[in-house]
């Protein structure tokens, strides 16, 4: 997919970096900081990108009136003030910078335990739902659920974003298992320790101490916690280094650059599909699925069966681009469908909200002689379809339908007009005929081999027709599209 960003809004304060980079590149920058609400409503529409810190509200109102955008850059980690749902709906990338502020943040964490500790001791136990045991101990952490922890510590610091699986993990509950005095530390984001429970905790003597940079509530109104003397609190400043703000307004910067170049793609929130979609020798097989989903859409009409689809590649340069071109068939299939812009973003979201069943299967393997392929299978409302493609000279092309093989391959671009008849040499002068009668010319034409005496057809012409009843009565099944 096309990924062009010309011109940026920039509407908190970040390094200068940050704009150096973007203009060094050609993207058109405007900074405006401390903007309100309603002049982010009026201004957002004329860009294609944003770039936001921690004090930008990108809600899903901002997101709707900005018509033009196409990707949110968070100079940072969190992006809780991103609706990102909204964002993937209209085809939006969310971006941050995972690693610009880590070091800061982590850097907060330690003298917060200081702050708290007449003693630190050096055995450290983990829990993450990513990194497997076996790479935690290269960091000298001991790996333990999440059960076995609790009881385990003096110290629990939390670094994880704030999503519904972590909003008060440490809770009354998680409380009640820890060691008597336990103490804890919060430097990522407010609400991963439920703060009306910390209290409770520390009133108890449950918990000793805590320390921390970020609240549920910012700035927090009610200041229980940080006036209580077992508490030590700043306000959300573990990333404000110098150094940390510097990194993150390079790394965003760069990663849009690297982006729109097509280089790399790293910090995306919400597109995974693009992760393997963005390099030259995998942006024709991004197009071959596209290609794949309209011709299969087309065969099997607008049936109002639920569709079931398996997206199967074939070959070892396909075995980590197999997701991404599965959506792209999702793209295909629901192209035209619906009021929002299809893409490599939302497909997915929109097939699981169409009911669309699609599964990816991958085999190293591939047919004798024979290059990388992508076959899909499709059925709904009693009508099924198999389309077998691949890619030659970076050209998206069409190799079997059910089966019939094509003598040469069809390029997949251009007004295609495709049909099933029996063989019988007078149809192609009847549908010759019926072309020729309403101006169009046939560019290239491909025919499969047959099979149960039937053979599948397939004309590349200037123009569609505008009337396909004509061609009827030479044929058992006609199609025709524009990819």
């Amino acid at each position: 997919m096309a990924l062009s960003v010309c011109n940026c809004l920039i509407s908190e304060r970040v390094d200068a970096s940050c704009k150096k980079i973007l203009e060094e590149n050609g993207i058109k920058v405007v900074q405006r900081e401390t903007m309100t609400k309603n002049e982010l409503l009026a201004e957002i529409k004329d860009y294609d990108g944003l770039i936001i810190r921690s004090g930008t509200k990108v809600t899903a109102d901002v997101i709707n009136a900005a018509k033009n955008l196409k990707i949110i850059g968070r100079a940072g980690t969190g992006v809780d003030n991103v609706d990102v749902e909204t964002s993937t709906r209209n085809g939006i990338i969310v971006m941050n910078t995972p690693n610009g502020n880590t070091i800061s943040a982590a850097e907060m964490t330690c003298a917060m335990i200081m702050c708290l500790a007449s003693r630190v001791k050096h055995d450290c136990f983990g829990y993450d739902p990513i990194i497997p045991a076996e790479v935690a101990a290269t960091f000298g952490v001991e790996f333990l659920a999440l059960e076995h922890l609790w009881p385990q510590c003096d110290f629990i610091t939390v670094h994880t974003p704030l999503t519904p699986s972590t909003k008060g993990l440490l809770n009354d509950e998680n409380f009640a298992k820890c060691k008597k005095g336990v103490k804890v530390i919060n430097c990522a984001r407010g609400g991963i320790i439920d703060e009306k429970a910390l209290l409770r905790a520390l009133e108890s003597g449950q918990c000793g101490g805590a320390g921390l940079d970020v609240f549920e509530e910012e700035p927090p109104k009610n200041l229980s916690l940080v006036k209580h003397p077992n508490v030590v609190s700043c306000p959300h400043l573990g990333a404000s280094t110098h150094e940390a703000q510097r990194r993150c307004g390079k790394d965003i910067a760069t990663q849009i650059v690297d982006m729109v170049t097509g280089k790399s793609l790293v910090g995306v929130i919400n597109a995974q599909a693009l992760s393997h979609a963005m390099t030259p020798e995998t942006k024709p097989w991004i197009q071959l699925g596209e290609a794949l989903g309209l011709v299969a859409k087309a065969c099997t009409g607008q049936g109002n069966g639920k569709i079931k689809a398996q997206v199967t590649t074939l070959g070892t340069f396909l075995k980590n681009a197999g997701n991404c071109v599965a959506t792209a068939v999702v793209v295909g299939l629901l192209k035209g469908d619906l009021e929002n812009h299809v893409n490599l973003i939302n497909a997915s979201l929109f097939a699981k909200e169409a009911g669309l069943d699609i599964t990816a299967k991958h085999s190293d393997s591939t047919p004798e002689f024979s290059t990388d392929e992508c076959a899909l299978e499709i059925s709904t409302s009693g009508v099924s379809h198999k389309l077998v493609g691949s890619v030659q000279a970076g050209v998206p092309v069409l190799l079997e339908i059910d089966g019939a093989v094509f003598g040469k391959v069809v390029p997949l671009k251009g007004n295609l007009l495709i049909y099933k008849s029996a063989q019988n040499p007078h149809n192609l002068a009847s549908v010759v005929g019926v072309l020729a009668s309403a101006g169009i010319q046939i560019e290239s034409y491909c025919v499969s081999a047959v099979l149960d005496g039937e053979q599948w057809n397939i004309m590349n012409i200037a123009a569609l027709l505008v009337d396909l009843n004509p061609l009827q009565p030479y044929m058992k099944e006609v199609i025709q599209l524009a990819i």
